[in-house]
């Protein structure tokens, strides 16, 4: 389980996208930075709660600041609580702002990198997979993409995370053929795309170092046994890789879940034994059936 520190912050990551010091008032400031502060109001108004500074450069002459300056009015208004900043040329809007709502880690993940979908362990805990709170976002994304990096997060995972807003996020690229099984829902005043029930579970078995590990990936099948959708994951396991259609057929079998789908996950040929735990050690008993070697305790 995570620790009570972990859940409230991430309980409260509304709340952390906001200003460290008390936001400027009008009259504190010269020309420019009464300009700025109307650049955010502009914004605000354009629902351009996240923009980048193409954006800002865009509205600028609206409220009478110059291209030159739009930099240093940026710097200012991060300075003095306004926005934040979450990456190179990338603002979020504080919730100070009159008439603006907080933004949702999940927008922020959006932003951050193309294509996105929330996925593995924050998906886990969106479709009511699992009890335990996340406290990195997890962001599944392409090969192609340009993932942000900014130091080692201290979760003492050893994964490399980034951190924008007051938030860890962490980026798992696959190949662009891989990106598939994704839905789109609201999440605030924003629409964010998360992996489906059937792909999120697929992900556990493919990665369940991201997904609290493979005692809580078993776990999760049990929660979705009645509303998963068998055949749709037979089809789509392969796409993932020979090694998590055979650990599928495991975990089916497992649940007592009888079938065709069994020996169609079976028929699959694959060259020698693969773990059943991906992330765990090579030790335990070989399953010819599903050729795969169970390194779970008491196997």
């Amino acid at each position: 389980m995570v620790s009570n520190q972990r859940a409230i912050m991430y309980s409260n990551i509304p709340s952390l996208i906001a200003p460290n010091r008390t936001p400027m008032t009008i009259s504190a400031r010269p020309k420019r930075s009464m300009a700025g502060v109307e650049l955010v109001r502009l914004l605000a108004q354009s629902g351009d709660r996240i923009f980048t500074t193409a954006r800002a450069r865009e509205l600028a002459p609206r409220v009478g600041l110059r291209d030159a300056y739009v930099g240093e009015a940026l710097y200012h208004l991060r300075r003095n609580g306004w926005i934040t900043s979450l990456r190179r040329g990338l603002y979020a809007l504080s919730y100070t702002v009159p008439g603006v709502a907080p933004v949702h880690e999940y927008e922020v993940a959006m932003a951050l990198v193309q294509p996105a979908a929330i996925s593995h362990w924050s998906a886990f805990n969106h479709h009511g997979l699992t009890e335990q709170i996340p406290w990195k976002i997890f962001v599944l994304t392409t090969t192609e993409a340009s993932v942000p990096a900014r130091g080692t997060s201290d979760g003492g995972d050893g994964d490399r995370g980034y951190q924008a807003g007051g938030m860890w996020y962490q980026f798992i690229q696959t190949r662009p053929e891989r990106f598939f099984g994704v839905e789109r829902i609201w999440v605030g005043e924003a629409r964010v795309s998360i992996t489906g029930l059937e792909r999120t579970l697929l992900d556990g078995l493919a990665m369940p170092r991201y997904c609290g590990g493979f005692g809580d990936v078993v776990y999760a099948f049990g929660e979705a046994s009645s509303r998963m959708d068998v055949d749709r994951m037979v089809v789509d396991a392969p796409r993932l890789g020979v090694a998590v259609a055979k650990r599928l057929g495991w975990v089916l079998e497992a649940q007592g879940i009888e079938g065709p789908h069994l020996a169609q996950l079976a028929a699959l040929s694959v060259k020698g034994y693969r773990k059943l735990d991906a992330n765990g050690p090579a030790m335990g008993t070989y399953n010819g059936r599903w050729m795969l070697q169970e390194n779970l305790p008491g196997y």
